[in-house]
């Protein structure tokens, strides 16, 4: 998703589909150090964002700060969507990864279970699970044929 869009696409996020987790860790290592690992059942998760950075907020108590001093690795990096889908695979349940250019309203692909919405925000990685499909609608190509940037819909 477009960088300029970060805030926009995390509020539509947050105002259209329920969160369930928020995890906040060091960049760079699947292990790294976490910071924040948060359930989120029966709570509310908002941000704000002023010119000392973005708070994420869980009941309107403070979770973490963010200086915004580095927001992706590539020029142009915003969120990104990924979708956790349990497909059968040679009769065992196995997690479905989709390859560059799937369309990700396939109807041959299972129906995701959760949503997470993914960034690398001053060498912090964020992951924000929600339930079930987040919709996203074409906003531009990034490289024509298979790279497409996307932007979160209310619905499809």
């Amino acid at each position: 998703m477009p960088r300029r869009l970060d805030f926009k696409n995390l509020r539509m996020c947050l105002d259209n589909y329920t969160a369930e987790r928020l995890l906040i860790r060091d960049a760079g290592s699947r292990g790294g150090k976490i910071h924040v690992d948060e359930n989120l059942e029966g709570r509310t998760l908002d941000f704000r964002k002023d010119k000392s950075g973005l708070y994420f907020l869980i009941d309107s108590n403070e979770a973490f700060h963010f200086p915004l001093k580095q927001r992706g690795t590539r020029k142009g990096d915003g969120f990104s969507l990924a979708y956790e889908r349990i497909g059968i695979i040679n009769g065992v349940e196995r997690q479905v990864m989709l390859g560059t250019g799937i369309d990700p309203y396939d109807e041959k692909l299972p129906e995701p279970r959760r949503s997470i919405l993914v960034h690398d925000i001053d060498n912090y990685f964020v992951q924000i699970f929600f339930k079930g499909r987040i919709h996203l609608k074409f906003h531009s190509w990034y490289q024509k044929p298979h790279w497409k940037y996307w932007t979160i819909a209310k619905e499809r």
